[in-house]
């Protein structure tokens, strides 16, 4: 493709390509988020453990403290509901459990315990090499997010600026946290394309008036995402390729 070609090209390429976190970045649910939960639980002597299937009922609740919140609601006669019953003291204590459990979380992506799913460095590189700009939104917490991108695209996290945790008043599916990356990269939401992996995450995306491509993780597989304009078990790497970035123009191969 000559430079002319190119630029021309560029018209119809997104802006931005916006990635969600857990399950899109990298498999991080079950053997990441839940594991730390547990381990927090158990440090704090909280006599609960989220195993795999209830963890992905559980996910229905986007963000973490949400999600400890909506669970401890459920089981008010147990610890540590039972003993701590004033409101103001329990949105305390689990601001101070999700602490913790990040500080655990980022110690296993430290260790490289969970690897990038196949095709996100490519399509990253494919994307910036083309002029697009790339983000990562997500409703975990920031310094979790960092850290994964930190850790495992380092080559690239001075040009992937992260939209996380509580930086927009309602999360996901709500469209925040989307409009928010949009309005703050300087792009139309229209020119943006999202890669998630949830029927929540979807619904973000296409509120906030993007393409949505989904990449099922290992709790979403049975998910619905017929809202979705595009969908894979993964990007794939090089050679192995689901879908190219020069295929996400409007309109493209997909749409």
């Amino acid at each position: 493709m000559n430079t002319q070609t190119r630029a021309l090209r560029n018209f119809d390429y997104p802006e931005a390509l916006l990635f969600d976190c857990d399950g899109v970045l990298c498999e991080t649910e079950r053997d990441g988020h839940r594991v730390t939960f547990n381990r927090t639980f158990k440090e704090f002597g909280i006599p609960h453990e989220w195993d795999v299937e209830l963890y992905g009922e559980l996910l229905k609740i986007g963000g973490g403290k949400e999600r400890m919140t909506h669970y401890f609601d459920g089981v008010p006669d147990t610890e540590p509901w039972k003993s701590v019953t004033d409101p103001n003291e329990r949105k305390e204590l689990v601001k101070k459990l999700h602490l913790r459990k990040t500080e655990m979380f980022l110690e296993l992506v430290y260790e490289g315990a969970l690897p990038l799913r196949p095709g996100v460095k490519r399509m990253v590189k494919e994307a910036l090499e083309n002029g697009a700009k790339v983000a990562v939104c997500s409703t975990s917490n920031e310094k979790a997010v960092q850290g994964i991108v930190n850790t495992m695209l380092p080559e690239f996290a001075d040009r992937m600026p992260v939209f996380a945790g509580d930086i927009v008043p309602k999360k996901k599916p709500a469209p925040d946290i989307y409009l928010l990356a949009a309005k703050t990269l300087n792009v139309n939401p229209a020119r943006c394309v999202v890669v998630e992996d949830t029927h929540i995450g979807c619904s973000a995306a296409k509120a906030a008036g993007m393409r949505c491509c989904v990449t099922k993780s290992i709790y979403s597989e049975d998910e619905d995402f017929s809202r979705a304009d595009a969908v894979f078990d993964c990007l794939g790497d090089e050679g192995d390729e689901r879908v190219k970035f020069h295929q996400l123009t409007t309109p493209g191969d997909f749409w």
